[in-house]
């Protein structure tokens, strides 16, 4: 259960992020919806480890997934300093220092890490990147066996999906040979009003990936 009281200061920290320009002018109910998404592609099974949030800016979803599954653990990683403080911040101001752990870090430094490299059940992503970028930062993070949920582009007829359904545009950006380059399997797309590709780490990334930071964007390992 959802401690009395957090939602509203869970809107009092998105409107600081606001103020600071860490997130963008959508409503709050609509970023919180999408952040809502990934918590429900997540729950298609048990997630049974820590869950690992590339580029947290403002924290979004990372915050709102820590306040509404009180089970989950959780490391948000961005490489500014003005980020990572702010979000330093706003984990102690919602009290989740038990749980959310802040790091300021590039993604492919944090892959080379061995207390963090192989580490997490599951790693979001909701506006990190390219996919290759995305993919290659993620892949050393996760398990044998995790996830990767990455928010997607809306399809042309987003608005009147209903429910979940299968996403045709998965498969061009997520193509099986590249990300088999990095142990990843796509494995579905998810639609509500918001898209989320699902990938799978089907075997350990190889020891190469990821490569030297900046390296993944200016030669990426797929289109």
């Amino acid at each position: 259960m959802t401690r009395p009281g957090v939602h509203d200061r869970l809107e009092g920290v998105l409107t600081e992020a606001r103020r600071r320009s860490l997130i963008g002018k959508l409503p709050f109910a609509a970023q919180r919806a999408h952040s809502e998404g990934f918590l429900r592609a997540l729950s298609l099974e048990a997630v049974n480890g820590p869950v690992l949030e590339l580029g947290s800016g403002g924290g979004l979803p990372g915050l709102v997934l820590a306040v509404e599954d009180q089970e989950l653990r959780l490391v948000l990683v961005d490489s500014a300093r003005r980020s990572a403080d702010f979000l330093r911040w706003a984990v102690e101001e919602l009290q989740l220092s038990a749980r959310v752990e802040v790091v300021n870090v590039r993604a492919e430094q944090l892959g080379r890490d061995e207390n963090y490299r192989g580490g997490f059940a599951a790693v979001v992503a909701r506006s990190f990147g390219p996919p290759a970028v995305t993919a290659e930062c993620a892949a050393p993070l996760l398990r044998v066996g995790g996830r990767l949920v990455v928010s997607e582009p809306p399809a042309e007829d987003f608005r009147a999906a209903v429910g979940m359904k299968e996403m045709s545009s998965t498969a061009d950006r997520w193509p099986v040979e590249g990300c088999a380059k990095l142990g990843l399997a796509p494995e579905l797309g998810l639609r509500e009003t918001f898209g989320f590709a699902v990938l799978r780490q089907v075997c350990p990334c190889p020891e190469r990936y990821p490569r030297r930071p900046g390296i993944p964007a200016k030669r990426p390992l797929f289109p």
